[in-house]
């Protein structure tokens, strides 16, 4: 719009100059063609006729658009309009016929450009129509100027696309690294500044690929030289001679490393490319809850849902069953009632364009101060500091996962006390309704 603006500005100012420059060539040539009809037609009523006079005068009108009537001294004639342009005709054509001459807006209420002259004693007035000697002017400058509005902003968009192109191109590219996928290299090449930025963010983005490849491979190096000496630990404790209460506080301790080990790990798996077909989160989820419900009842836990049929989104499964493995696994840990029992409840709901997954339970709950820290990596709360497993990820891995796909979680308190653990999902558009095999 400021490119537009300036434009039509600038065309504004060109054709001030114009007309300023053009005004007086033009009244001149409109003086110049007024007193040539008024001699033109001075010197045909000379020498025409009596019986013909009426048929020249008829002819003027009609092919020429000039009128010829007598006048009276009586004659009320309207003066001319304070304009510039018509001021100068009029200066122009009394220096041509004497300052006697009299030029008119209109006489007796017709309107026109009249002109007096005479023949001898006879008195006349010439009257042309405004428009055969006037400016160009209404609709045809207005068309010019929407015509000239149009092109501007025709201009305008053009060159700003043209600007704007490289950076719309790296801001495609900043969305595609921020959702954890690698974007393609950008062109080093252009101005200076934008082939700078390029290489700058590709060096960027090569980076970032090398640090998590290096931190996968530290972890999983990590993983595999701990997990290999815990398991030979394990064995050695069962085949020694400790007392039972000693063997069990040992494979205690030891479980808990081995649940960060694979908390560490699973925070630093890579989410997952964002399918281009949606994934029956329904289906999903009524599958997960099948196994998390048997488990349940084996530990005499409740477990209820209510998941509404045929619901949509652009989400791998996988990383769908991380989330709700995730959150479950924090309730199990986190939000047993006061008599040790989980009650857990999961519900899937579609309002509007987002899909609501509610992990509920009725333990002690979060306080709203603590949610925002909660969700750091490596944080925990008080309970989880006395004696329960945990490197502390479980909700950062959650906020991880659905960041990549638009989703966000939140952590609300449950109406008669407990935790709500809701994951907000973008719903899918019709066209991905079709569901994935590769992701079912």
């Amino acid at each position: 719009m400021l490119l537009a603006a300036l434009m039509l500005v600038s065309l504004g100012a060109w054709l001030q100059v114009f007309f300023s420059m053009e005004l007086g060539p033009r009244a001149n040539q409109m003086a110049q063609r007024v007193v040539t009809a008024v001699n033109i037609t001075r010197t045909a009523l000379v020498y025409a006729q009596s019986e013909e006079r009426s048929k020249l005068l008829l002819d003027l009108a009609t092919n020429e658009g000039i009128q010829v009537y007598p006048r009276e001294l009586t004659d009320f004639a309207e003066p001319l309009p304070d304009d510039r342009y018509w001021q100068r005709v009029a200066e122009n054509i009394r220096f041509r016929f004497g300052p006697e001459t009299q030029v008119a807006w209109g006489v007796n209420q017709v309107p026109g450009f009249w002109v007096s002259f005479s023949i001898n004693d006879d008195l006349f007035w010439l009257v042309f129509e405004r428009e055969q000697i006037g400016l160009t002017g209404g609709i045809e400058w207005l068309g010019w100027g929407a015509t000239a509005l149009l092109l501007s902003l025709v201009g305008a968009a053009v060159s700003v696309g043209f600007v704007n192109r490289p950076l719309s191109r790296i801001a495609r590219a900043a969305q595609v690294l921020s959702r954890g996928e690698n974007p393609s290299p950008l062109p080093e090449n252009g101005p200076r500044e934008i082939r700078d930025l390029n290489k700058s963010f590709n060096r960027m983005a090569r980076d970032l690929r090398q640090t998590e490849a290096d931190r996968e491979l530290m972890l999983a190096g990590i993983s595999h030289d701990l997990r290999t000496p815990l398991a030979r630990m394990r064995l050695e404790i069962e085949m020694s001679g400790v007392s039972e209460e000693a063997r069990q506080a040992i494979d205690d301790d030891l479980g808990q490393i081995d649940h960060s080990i694979g908390q560490l790990m699973e925070y630093a798996r890579p989410a997952g490319t964002l399918p281009q077909l949606a994934t029956d989160v329904s289906t999903v989820l009524n599958d997960l809850l099948e196994r998390e419900r048997a488990m349940a009842d084996m530990r005499g836990d409740e477990l209820d849902s209510d998941i509404e049929p045929a619901l949509r989104a652009r989400i791998t499964a996988l990383d769908l069953k991380r989330i709700v493995t995730n959150l479950i696994e924090n309730a199990r840990r986190y939000g047993r009632s006061e008599d040790g029992v989980l009650r857990l409840s999961t519900t899937l709901v579609n309002e509007g364009n987002m899909l609501f997954i509610d992990v509920a339970d009725r333990g002690p709950g979060i306080a709203p101060q603590d949610v925002e820290r909660l969700l750091r990596p490596f944080s925990r709360g008080e309970a989880a500091r006395t004696g329960v497993s945990g490197a502390g990820l479980g909700l950062a891995i959650v906020e991880r996962l659905l960041k990549h796909v638009g989703g966000q979680l939140r952590l609300l308190p449950r109406e008669g006390g407990g935790l709500r653990a809701r994951i907000e999902l973008p719903k899918a558009k019709v066209r991905n309704f079709q569901l994935d095999s590769e992701f079912q």
